[in-house]
């Protein structure tokens, strides 16, 4: 059976797949037995837009003393958001005074962001990864999505091989949060990107389309989906205010809704196809059903929201401990059925 780990966009919500992300190691850890284990050993393709593609480059990002190792645990990646995200979005007065007016092109500094992934990944590469992935972006030029697929970089080289940083702030290049993502391949290659999130905050359904490809054979009933979301909003607009404000005033409620709506339907279809072959159980996602107890803004980093998320997350995997605990014993299990086998390792040399 294929496994994949999906995880959703949501800005500093990231927190909260961050979180179960750390249950599950450690449970994974317990169930196997081996105080190493990760959660890159487990899963045989990643998928994430915006903050969870950010988290999983994390994940799958190697180890600089032991390259088939990663260097970052769940636990450390989660830590990218406890200590910086009220750096990635602190607002300066001159640009809060803007934004209130209309003016400001991007609410944060973009170099701050680009000064943590660098210091998260220097020089690491797409290709580096070590586990298939895709990641997701959307090209304003070409009017098209991007997406960032490590075994592209593999076989086509620095013409589809980017800087792990650069990935990062291209799949979260949040429309009017963050300035658009003007990176370059490996091969100088420019790409204008925007936040995946526009057309896939929820990439579980861009990752079961990308390994029924790469396995001609393979089909639905033999894939473990496991998508990890930031939570679903409830929040609801004002139609009076709606219809009164201005466009740009309602541009922030408009992402919501967009980003929303994306995400409940790529759960609901995949619901839909897991049924319709026999096995639901093999679709599983988590999320918190209620937002109400924090500030839902992708960027509201302050102190006290950051304290609520991580008390969110919490509560979300005390509810969810049962789940998480059977998803770690079919991980392990699965391993064990699978010993060294290595499926994805065609994907290394296709076109080489």
């Amino acid at each position: 059976m294929k496994k994949i780990l999906s995880i959703d966009g949501g800005g500093i919500r990231g927190i909260i797949p961050g979180m179960l992300l750390v249950a599950l190691e450690d449970r994974l850890k317990r169930e196997s037995k081996n105080p190493d284990a990760a959660i890159v050993d487990y899963f045989d393709f990643f998928a994430g837009t915006s903050t969870g593609g950010i988290l999983t480059c994390l994940l799958l990002c190697p180890s600089e003393e032991n390259p088939g190792r990663p260097r970052f645990s769940a636990k450390a990646a989660l830590d990218l958001y406890l200590k910086h995200g009220n750096e990635i979005f602190k607002m300066t007065f001159l640009k809060r005074i803007r934004a209130k007016l209309g003016l400001a092109g991007e609410r944060y500094n973009s170099q701050i962001f680009e000064g943590v992934l660098k210091k998260y990944f220097g020089e690491t590469k797409l290709s580096q990864l070590l586990k298939p992935c895709i990641i997701s972006a959307y090209n304003i030029e070409l009017r098209k999505t991007h997406f960032f697929r490590q075994q592209n970089a593999i076989s086509r080289g620095d013409v589809r091989d980017f800087y792990l940083r650069d990935v990062c702030r291209a799949t979260s290049a949040a429309p009017t949060y963050f300035s658009v993502a003007e990176i370059h391949s490996l091969a100088n290659v420019r790409y204008p990107l925007l936040d995946g999130g526009v057309f896939a905050t929820n990439p579980a359904l861009s990752g079961l389309i990308e390994v029924t490809k790469a396995f001609n054979q393979t089909r639905i009933n033999d894939i473990y989906l496991l998508s990890l979301g930031t939570g679903r909003s409830k929040r609801s607009y004002d139609y009076d205010h709606f219809k009164k404000s201005s466009a740009l005033a309602i541009v922030p409620a408009l992402i919501d809704i967009m980003m929303s709506g994306v995400a409940e339907t790529s759960d609901f279809f995949l619901q839909q196809l897991y049924h319709s072959v026999g096995k639901p159980e093999n679709y599983v996602r988590i999320e918190p059903d209620s937002l109400e107890s924090i500030k839902e803004g992708l960027d509201a980093a302050s102190p006290s929201n950051i304290e609520k998320l991580v008390a969110l997350g919490d509560r979300t995997v005390s509810e969810n401990e049962g789940l998480i605990t059977l998803i770690a014993k079919l991980l392990v299990e699965e391993q064990k059925h699978n010993g060294s086998q290595k499926p994805w390792d065609f994907l290394r040399i296709r076109r080489q």
